[in-house]
């Protein structure tokens, strides 16, 4: 369970509050207009922004004194953070050494991950002769590795086109189910919310509103949320 107690964050003359709980596991999508403070949010969960008041819990223990690496979480962005120069199995490895040093029941394992992401045949080949759809998979089978419980997904299917993007957002929904995991996915897209979140955290005016059921929300929306629909 993430828990944002009376989270300020500040990012230059821009100000975001929290107060809010996240029940996992499960997907819970942000939602909001550009600009609105979505990443900003998850910069703090992940350590990258240090809050100017307010705590950040998971399962009740406050995060603040954990560096970025050592908190119980993985994040992607929409680059999908590859290291161009690895293999796609070198770059799934470092899910469980940053220096590669694997034995050989750890290499199958990476194996079996790629596997699993229908990765099976990829793995000799450099992130530039993937598809994007394959780069996705490859950073997915990495933090299928890491099994971190939290998953911060910073608009990372964004860059791909709407049937491949509902693949990768399927995979994702399933993978949390297997692996008990809980998955924040900031989207500009309301349809991946309605896809695999059931509940939804509104960003807009300064303020990330509590998770509501993403069926309602999308349905009646405040007028936050209409204006960036256009409704």
């Amino acid at each position: 369970m993430l828990t944002l107690d009376h989270l300020s964050l500040t990012l230059g003359a821009f100000r975001l509050e929290a107060d809010l709980t996240v029940p996992g596991p499960g997907v819970t999508a942000i939602i909001g207009a550009s600009g609105s403070g979505k990443s900003t949010l998850l910069a703090a969960i992940a350590g990258f922004l240090a809050p100017v008041s307010g705590r950040i819990l998971w399962n009740g223990q406050d995060m603040a004194t954990l560096a970025p690496g050592d908190r119980p979480l993985t994040m992607l962005f929409q680059d999908q953070n590859l290291f161009p120069h690895l293999s796609a199995r070198k770059n799934v490895a470092l899910g469980l050494s940053p220096a590669l040093r694997l034995t050989a029941a750890e290499w199958a394992r990476v194996d079996e991950a790629m596997a699993r992401i229908g990765l099976g045949g990829l793995e000799n080949r450099l992130p530039a002769q993937l598809s994007g759809g394959q780069q996705a998979r490859v950073a997915l089978a990495r933090v299928l590795l890491r099994a971190r419980p939290l998953l911060l997904l910073d608009e990372t299917f964004g860059g791909l086109g709407p049937a491949l993007k509902e693949e990768m957002l399927d995979l994702v929904a399933r993978l949390s189910a297997e692996t008990a995991a809980t998955v924040l996915l900031v989207s500009h897209d309301p349809d991946d919310a309605r896809r695999i979140a059931p509940q939804t955290i509104l960003v807009a005016d300064g303020q990330a509103q509590p998770p509501v059921a993403t069926a309602d929300l999308l349905a009646n929306p405040p007028p936050g949320l209409r204006r960036y629909l256009g409704t």
